[in-house]
């Protein structure tokens, strides 16, 4: 069952909602399950650390099921969720009450950056994929480099040989948060010149940076963005962050990634058809987050 539907509202009945909130639940222990085992035993993994240093959101918050702008929960227990922040008892279109959901004003007030996220998803979405990156970010953060940022992780190429694919390739890096990683030395190799305030400007849907950090506006947009969309983001970006380091100059067989040697004509194939998947699932996402956006307009 799907809930009844009354304008743009959906309402849930409370076996409805408690059995979305249980599958979620589930969900998220399967994909944090391994993470949560980690961290419990001190043991560092460095490809997936990231959705968890990098992006902020605690396991307990993702866990937790919100069913988003637009959707209400009927029945008694949905009381309990007005001692939560940005609830509120929700008038019917039949002008009954009891129903529970987002207090629209109250997250608008308090989440300022929903104009911005809208802004930048739809200029983002308004652009076409560039593909063909490569990955060189990753490259570009090394070079040249005394001390790597994953220090523990031998370079697949070793020193030289990672400075040697840098040179070869021109490198074209459109997303401020990786470019700021470069080294001094990598820098000029690029031919853009990110930063925060161009960043509306020059985010592009090919990026895999930038449908990564589709997850960060889905949490930040939280308890507005339906849970189901929040994880789906998740996965997303878990995925992208494999490829990113398999990409990378660094050697991760040890934690089961095999390379992808986008120095080599087969490599720049494999990764060109991954990121092509990628641009295409992350402009669904962006689609949906935008739905979200234009909910929360104000009337």
């Amino acid at each position: 069952m799907t809930g009844t539907t009354t304008g743009a509202v959906t309402a849930l009945t409370e076996h409805e909602w408690r059995e979305r909130a249980l599958r979620h639940e589930r969900r998220v222990d399967t994909l944090l399950a391994d993470h949560l085992r980690r961290r419990a035993e001190g043991e560092h993994h460095p490809v997936e650390d990231f959705l968890f240093t990098y992006y902020s959101l605690k396991p307990s918050r993702m866990r937790r099921w919100h069913p988003g702008v637009g959707t209400v929960l009927l029945g008694p227990a949905a009381r309990a969720r007005l001692e939560e922040r940005f609830y509120t008892e929700v008038p019917r279109a039949d002008g009954s009450g009891g129903a529970v959901g987002l207090d629209v004003d109250a997250f608008r007030a308090a989440r300022r950056v929903v104009d911005f996220v809208e802004r930048l998803l739809s200029a983002v979405a308004d652009r076409p994929a560039h593909l063909g990156c490569f990955g060189l970010h990753e490259w570009a953060m090394v070079y040249r480099a005394d001390q790597v940022r994953h220090g523990r992780v031998p370079l697949r190429l070793g020193r030289e040989g990672t400075d040697r694919v840098v040179e070869s390739h021109r490198i074209r890096c459109s997303h401020f948060d990786a470019f700021r990683f470069f080294t001094e030395p990598a820098r000029p190799l690029n031919t853009l010149r990110p930063s925060r305030e161009s960043q509306v400007d020059l985010d592009q849907p090919g990026c895999l940076h930038a449908n990564m950090d589709l997850y960060k506006w889905a949490y930040k947009l939280a308890p507005a963005v339906p849970s189901e969309l929040l994880v789906d983001c998740f996965e997303l970006s878990r995925d992208i962050r494999a490829l990113d380091m398999r990409a990378s100059p660094y050697d991760l067989r040890a934690w089961g990634h095999e390379p992808v040697r986008i120095e080599t004509a087969d490599g720049k194939a494999e990764y060109l058809a991954a990121q092509q998947g990628f641009a295409e699932r992350g402009a669904g996402l962006r689609r949906r987050l935008l739905d979200v956006c234009a909910a929360l307009r104000p009337a």
